[in-house]
């Protein structure tokens, strides 16, 4: 953003809480361009004379900077907000509790399928780390562009795609937003400032989404496993394929053995892609080329090594119970499952109970070690239970107690900020620590 800015004739000043002995990679890639570093804190007369304070996702936004640019009326915005006001060519926006990065890959898998056919080019980025402010000088009128965003980068935001999906809602992030009501209105947003000619995309079987169809000021394209009703476009799964409804009518896109992601939430993940696909027009045969051969995200149910015949899964990613939730009724082998890390104050006893049923054992570890015990014990009070101070120490426990044909997965439930930056850094460390065994 920063770089974009300054390039585009801007005065700007980076700030940030880090002393510059962490930030030397950054200053090196901005090196050459007009721009004032304010590092170590967030001193308030760096506003002094700015228009705009752009935030990063990261940022929460009850920081003292972002109170005193409100009482200075000062615009607060961002760079997905930013690239939305620019965007030359057609937008698809992705936001849900979870999925988001799953969904947004495959979609770019299947408009990269559409390339040299029925658009020019095909552009994936935002959340997942490639922010497309940095590519928008590049994109021309008849490409496409998709971007996965956050409630973080949502609560800012007062434009929105011509084509947004919202795949599910559940509680989370409630460490940030502070309630629920606040989580839904962020993510809410992606619909609020569409227009009568957008498209939106909701999965019809999660209550809370689909309580959102009133919101919807477009074309409303639904998606879900079961049949679809009879007054609405959109996926579903009937016999042994994803088939998609619309104003050509019924047919069949591709065929389930194509999938070759674990779990019914991630049939659920392609069916949203198709859905979006078809929003702009793309082919079946771009839809089941962006499906095959994709095996999933670093960190999403990612298979590591089998070890003495147990088979070891990354899912470091779940940093909600309700996604952990997930990732254990993706097997039907007996679990060895690894639990914890920072507790974000989300209800754990669905996932207690349903580990219950599951696991055949269940390693707490981290700051949320503690918190889980007693709500483990009580609800699953047969399921056995170990504690670890830590992931090393969890991944030795959980080896002791595998068994051949068991399935060992980290799907934590929690965030990994008691021992790691985030979730991508302890799922690396996962790997490395069962590399190792």
């Amino acid at each position: 953003m920063a770089a974009y800015l300054a390039k585009h004739g801007a005065r700007v000043t980076l700030t940030d809480a880090r002393p510059a002995t962490e930030l030397q990679g950054a200053k090196e890639s901005l090196a050459g361009l007009d721009i004032e570093w304010s590092l170590g804190g967030h001193p308030l007369e760096s506003l002094d004379g700015a228009d705009l304070l752009c935030l990063s996702g990261g940022v929460p936004s009850d920081l003292p900077l972002v109170a005193e640019a409100r009482k200075r009326d000062i615009s607060i915005s961002n760079d997905s907000q930013i690239f939305l006001e620019l965007e030359p060519c057609k937008v698809i926006g992705i936001t849900g509790s979870a999925g988001k990065t799953t969904t947004t890959i495959l979609l770019g898998r299947m408009l990269k399928a559409m390339e040299g056919k029925q658009i020019r080019r095909a552009w994936i980025g935002g959340n997942i780390g490639n922010p497309l402010i940095a590519e928008v000088d590049e994109m021309q009128a008849d490409d496409l562009a998709v971007m996965e965003l956050s409630s973080f980068q949502l609560e800012w935001m007062t434009s929105a795609p011509q084509v947004a999906a919202i795949l599910n809602i559940a509680p989370n992030h409630l460490d940030r937003h502070g309630t629920m009501e606040n989580y839904l209105a962020a993510k809410t947003r992606i619909l609020d400032f569409q227009n009568a000619g957008d498209i939106a995309v909701l999965n019809r079987e999660d209550a809370a989404t689909w309580a959102l169809a009133e919101r919807v000021k477009g074309h409303l394209l639904t998606f879900g496993l079961g049949e679809l009703p009879k007054d609405q476009f959109g996926s579903f799964v009937r016999g042994d394929a994803v088939w998609l409804r619309d104003d050509l009518g019924e047919r069949a896109v591709l065929p389930l053995y194509a999938i070759e992601l674990r779990g019914a939430h991630n049939v659920l993940n392609v069916l949203a892609a198709c859905a979006l696909a078809s929003a702009v027009g793309g082919p079946a045969e771009a839809m089941l080329a962006g499906v095959k051969g994709f095996r999933g995200a670093p960190h999403r149910l990612e298979w590591v090594r089998s070890v003495n015949g147990a088979n070891w899964y990354n899912d470091s990613i779940a940093t909600a119970p309700q996604r952990a939730e997930a990732a254990l009724r993706a097997f039907d082998r007996p679990l060895v499952l690894l639990l914890g890390g920072r507790d974000k104050g989300l209800d754990w006893e669905e996932l207690a109970q349903l580990a219950g049923e599951r696991a055949r054992q269940v390693v707490l570890f981290g700051e949320a070690a503690s918190i889980l015990q007693p709500i483990f014990t009580r609800v699953a009070p047969k399921l056995p239970l170990s504690q670890a101070a830590n992931l090393a120490q969890a991944v030795r426990s959980a080896a002791k107690v595998a068994q051949s044909g068991d399935v060992v997965l980290l799907s934590p439930g929690g965030t990994s900020f008691d021992e790691f930056t985030d979730f991508e850094a302890r799922g690396e460390r996962f790997r490395e620590l069962v590399k190792q065994l």
